[in-house]
């Protein structure tokens, strides 16, 4: 078994092996070794400690780094045909993200496109997304379908979700997004298009294996609370848990429909109201914030604070996609959650690492650094401070990154 070794690490940051979820004032309490050192054995990480404590000769890393553990992304889109810059033109122009749908664009474009697009093709495409994600620190990451809009276009996206898996040293985690919009032949037929996703769909995604949750675009003009509500309890009867994408435009009652659903995760969340946010604090699944599709579309962001302060588990996570989000760069999410959301910088970083792991429910085996996890490890260039890392948010701080005890 090969052992790595390395010492003179100016700061470990992300240690422990919470049983839960962290919650409120828990997420500013970050554990951290300064002047430490660190022992990979295998893939796994085999011990952590001040150099004080070191018995053994090991590489020494360059003065100032930082380990954290990796970035585990709990919300990306990332297969998908192609960009969709000229969008992006037109919301500069001033079309909104629901006048850009209601004529053809936005998820309906990409489903299009997708359609027209074979497996391996997009499978080509998937992978180099995947490893420039990886790149840029991520080593664990949620991929939905949702641009397929048929029973082909979504069991394709699903089996090249199945295949990533199976290529990448990754954690990854697929999750069956359906009910991500109604197509244009079920624009008036909204129980026909249901009855796709429960009869034809979820029979077929269950026999192969291809998904770990179920999802729905509860929102105004997409899936309403009552249609989320039973395509997560068709989903959960083939044991497919609820991740739901709840409150970027309207409060319409998606945080009622995904408690009631008993949802891992409620997502978005970018317009709540006090009610809304009293309920985030009692819901014991993660409220996981994308302040990256926020950001593009000039839209307020979530109120990180005042979910913190009502006791809420906070996750952090990219949005990445091809309309409101196209960027997976979590680094840049870290930056956003603490200028944009005010999310102190050890918040922002057990958001985007454990408390994302645990939205994927990968956290028993990475997001933290503790002996026996996968070595998911981001080596950062030389920072004086963790606050340094979302402080120059400009700037590329990843020296190195290790996904199962190899550097990539």
């Amino acid at each position: 078994m090969k052992t790595q070794v390395f010492k003179g690490i100016s700061l470990i940051a992300g240690l422990g092996a919470p049983k839960a979820p962290l919650r409120g004032n828990e997420l500013a309490q970050l554990k951290t070794i300064e002047n430490g050192y660190l022992i990979i054995e295998g893939n796994e990480i085999a011990e952590a400690g001040p150099m004080a404590e070191l018995k053994y000769e090991g590489e020494q890393v360059p003065d100032h780094t930082i380990v954290l553990p990796a970035w585990c992304d709990s919300h990306t889109h990332l297969v998908f045909a192609e960009s969709r810059e000229g969008e992006f033109v037109q919301k500069i122009q001033g079309a909104g993200y629901a006048e850009i749908a209601a004529a053809g664009g936005g998820i309906l474009n990409s489903a299009r496109k997708t359609a027209e697009y074979s497996e391996d093709r997009l499978f080509d495409l998937a992978w180099q997304r995947l490893q420039h994600l990886a790149k840029m620190g991520t080593g664990s990451v949620e991929i939905k379908s949702g641009y397929g809009l048929s029973v082909e276009g979504e069991l394709k996206m699903l089996r090249v979700i199945k295949r990533l898996k199976e290529k990448s040293s990754m954690n990854i985690k697929a999750t069956f997004l359906g009910a991500h919009a109604y197509p244009a032949q079920y624009k008036e037929d909204h129980e026909g298009y249901i009855k796709e996703i429960i009869d034809r769909m979820l029979p077929v995604i269950a026999e192969e294996g291809l998904a770990d949750y179920i999802d729905a675009f509860c929102e105004s003009g997409f899936f309403s609370p009552e249609e989320t509500l039973r395509v997560c309890e068709a989903g959960k009867q083939y044991g497919l848990k609820p991740k739901l994408h709840v409150n970027q435009l309207n409060s319409i009652g998606g945080i009622e429909a995904g408690i009631e659903a008993g949802a891992l995760s409620l997502d978005h969340l970018e317009t709540v109201t006090e009610r809304d946010i009293e309920l985030l604090g009692k819901f014991r699944g993660l409220s996981t914030l994308l302040p990256g599709p926020a950001f593009f579309l000039r839209m307020q962001m979530p109120p990180a604070r005042k979910m913190l302060d009502v006791n809420a588990a906070v996750a952090l996570a990219s949005d990445f996609n091809p309309g409101s989000s196209p960027s997976g760069n979590m680094n840049l999410v870290l930056s956003m959650a603490c200028i944009q959301m005010k999310m102190l910088p050890e918040e922002a970083i057990n958001a985007a690492t454990i408390n994302g792991a645990f939205a994927m429910e990968v956290a028993d085996r990475t997001g933290s650094i503790v002996k026996g996890k996968r070595a998911d490890l981001i080596f950062t260039k030389p920072a004086r401070s963790l606050a340094y890392l979302p402080y120059a948010f400009g700037d590329d701080h990843i020296d190195r990154m290790m996904i199962n005890g190899e550097f990539i």
